[in-house]
């Protein structure tokens, strides 16, 4: 099984929310997710609303070989880059 981090979005129309999600490559888009690995709200104002994630969860998803989306690592660079300013 291929494992792959990707978004999955919900919310309503013209008020888009993702989640972030571990899922089998070969699953359709909206369908179950392995595991939920956080959120993204692009309508929020402050990045730090904007993006949570549980980069532990994350990392042990890439460790065992999931491929990140090109959108979800840009997401987890902008997550590690606000936790390392403030840790």
């Amino acid at each position: 099984m291929a494992v792959v981090l990707r978004l999955q979005r919900t919310g309503k129309p013209k008020q888009a929310h993702y989640r972030v999600v571990a899922i089998d490559k070969k699953q359709a888009i909206g369908g179950e997710a392995i595991e939920v690995l956080g959120h993204y709200h692009p309508l929020e104002k402050k990045t730090k609303e904007q993006v949570t994630l549980d980069i532990k969860r994350v990392d042990h998803w890439l460790k065992v070989g999931a491929k990140a989306s090109e959108t979800v690592q840009s997401l987890i660079r902008t997550v590690r880059k606000t936790t390392d300013v403030v840790a």
